[in-house]
Formats: C-alpha cells, sequence, structure tokens
C-alpha cells in the first residue's frame, strides 16, 4: 500500500518514521510547505517529497493528516475530494460544528480514522480489564513547555487524550463538569454516573506526567503512560497501630504489560482497516464527541 503524510512537523515526522518501517506499507510519500523540513524527512526515511497536496494524493492510497488543527477542515477536504481514507491527527477539527459539517462531505467507501493515539497504549487495554466498579477516578497529563504550535488549548491539546479514554472505554458523558483554569492550565471535576472524576492538564509543568489512577473499594491502580506500567495495591487483611503509627500491609501487585508503541500500533491498526475496508476504532462520530466535552470544559472556564 502507498501511503502518504500532509504534515511533516512534529507529529508528522514520526507518522513517516513509523510507515517506513510497517512491512505493509510499499512507499511512503510527503508533503509539507515547509519545503527543505520535507526534503530532509524525505531523506532520512527514504519518502518522496510531493510539491503539493494533489500530486500526493494522486500517488497514495491512504494519508495522515498531521498539520496545524486550524487547517484540518481544508487538507481533509482535499482528501475526501480525492476520495482516499484518511487519518486524521486530533483534535479532528478546529470545532465540532466544524468537524460535524465536514463529515458531511465524507464520500462513501474509505476509512476514516481520528488519531487519539493514547487508545493504542498497551496500558489502557489491561486496565480495562482490571477496572470492574471504580468510585473514583483521576488523570493527569502534565507537560513542560512546548514550542510546537498546535492551534488549541491545553484541553485540545493534552486533556482530551483522557477524555477520550474516559468517556469511550469506562463510562458515558459526565455530567456537572466545573472546570478552572486557562489556556495552558486547566482542572476539571466532573461526575460520570456516580463516580467522581478528576482530571488535569498542564503546558506549563517542570515535570512530564501521564498517570491514570483509580479506586475500587478492594484495591487501587495506578497506571503510568510513559513507562507502560500497572500497579494493583491491595487492601491488606488487618490494620494495626504501632508506636503512635497506622500501619497497614498493602499487596502490591504489578501487572504484565507487553510494552509496544502506540504510534506503531495506531498506524498498522489504521492500514489493516483500509486494506480490509472495516471502521477505525476512533470514530468521527467519538472524536467529535470528545470535541464537545473539551468546548463545553472551555465554556466552563469563563463562568
Amino acid at each position: 500500500m502507498d501511503v502518504g503524510v500532509i504534515g511533516v512537523g512534529t507529529m508528522g515526522k514520526n507518522h513517516v518514521r513509523v510507515y517506513s518501517e510497517l512491512k505493509s506499507v510499499d512507499s511512503v510519500g510527503v508533503f509539507d510547505l515547509n519545503t527543505t523540513g520535507a526534503k530532509e524527512i524525505g531523506e532520512k526515511y527514504g519518502a518522496t517529497v510531493y510539491s503539493s497536496v494533489a500530486e500526493l494524493l494522486a500517488h497514495s492510497d491512504a494519508v495522515s493528516v498531521c498539520v496545524p488543527t486550524p487547517f484540518h477542515k481544508e487538507t481533509v477536504g482535499q482528501v475526501f475530494s480525492a476520495r482516499k481514507s484518511v487519518l486524521i491527527e486530533k483534535p479532528i477539527c478546529a470545532t465540532a460544528e466544524e468537524a460535524t459539517k465536514l463529515m458531511l462531505t465524507a464520500p462513501e467507501g474509505i476509512t476514516i480514522g481520528v488519531g487519539h493515539i493514547e487508545r493504542f497504549n498497551p496500558i489502557v487495554e489491561e486496565i480495562r480489564k482490571i477496572v470492574k466498579k471504580p468510585l473514583y477516578v483521576e488523570m493527569k497529563r502534565h507537560n513542560p513547555a512546548s514550542a510546537r504550535v498546535t492551534g488549541s488549548t491545553v484541553i485540545e491539546d493534552l486533556m482530551i487524550h483522557d477524555i477520550d479514554i474516559l468517556l469511550n472505554l469506562f463510562f458515558s458523558s459526565p455530567c456537572n463538569m466545573n472546570s478552572a483554569g486557562n489556556a495552558d492550565v486547566c482542572s476539571v471535576l466532573m461526575k460520570c454516573g456516580n463516580v467522581p472524576v478528576s482530571l488535569s492538564a498542564s503546558r506549563k509543568s517542570s515535570k512530564k506526567i501521564r498517570m491514570i489512577y483509580v479506586e475500587e473499594e478492594e484495591f487501587t491502580i495506578e497506571g503510568d503512560f510513559m513507562t507502560q506500567e500497572v500497579t494493583i495495591y491491595r487492601k491488606p487483611g488487618q490494620y494495626t497501630f504501632e508506636a503512635e503509627r497506622y500501619v497497614q500491609e498493602n499487596i502490591i501487585e504489578k501487572v504484565m504489560v507487553n510494552k509496544l508503541e502506540p504510534l506503531k500500533r495506531e498506524l498498522s491498526t489504521f492500514i489493516e482497516c483500509v486494506e480490509h475496508g472495516r471502521p477505525f476504532p476512533i470514530t468521527p462520530e467519538q472524536a467529535i464527541h470528545n470535541l464537545r466535552i473539551c468546548e463545553e470544559i472551555q465554556a466552563g472556564l469563563g463562568k
């Protein structure tokens, strides 16, 4: 299969790298307005550099759209006109309304996916197997300041990953959301059913954090998205009070996780879906729902 990558910035470079490593990919094409950057990436990974989106589409069976968010609508529209399958980096568009209108123009017979990459992190599957009746959920996604331009606030840039995991794997739509923060730092407290959920995201942190914490009646789970480690803390059979100190002996379990690169799993899945005519696991409808929640959170910051 011949694939193309439109936009070879921070994320696009990784798409080119992974595609060049996949056995199911015959050739990789790239296009970017930054012709120098495109040529460097092309030379590094043996990809063909094209002079326009139209030329790239003419030589591709499927493409990744990795341009800045404000340009998703226009670029994906070109892909739709060429009737090519497409993986759109998150967020799907600048707004949920814009994405909804764009999807109305999608041709039949193509695969359309959205790159919510953390859905493909192996710890998500493991935690999903373990979690039964959560009493409390907390997710943190904090990042040092980044120079990359995203065209998004920290909510659509970082927090949206955890919103996607939360809503599509564990709960339905939240209610009673309360948010505080600004474009770079945000904290949200919400309810999913009767379960309190805390989300936080930052682009100002001095420490990189990607974690999920879940409490159930008999155990607590901690997961690290970066190290791909999952730890279960089970309640002890007894509690003691020694030398004026409260003491408990927890049973700690390390879950065996098959550590894999999430992007490689995502792009391999995309290629398989295109080849076999199957829907991609993260559908445009799910991505639009995620974006609507982001917009509700954003609206709450002004209250």
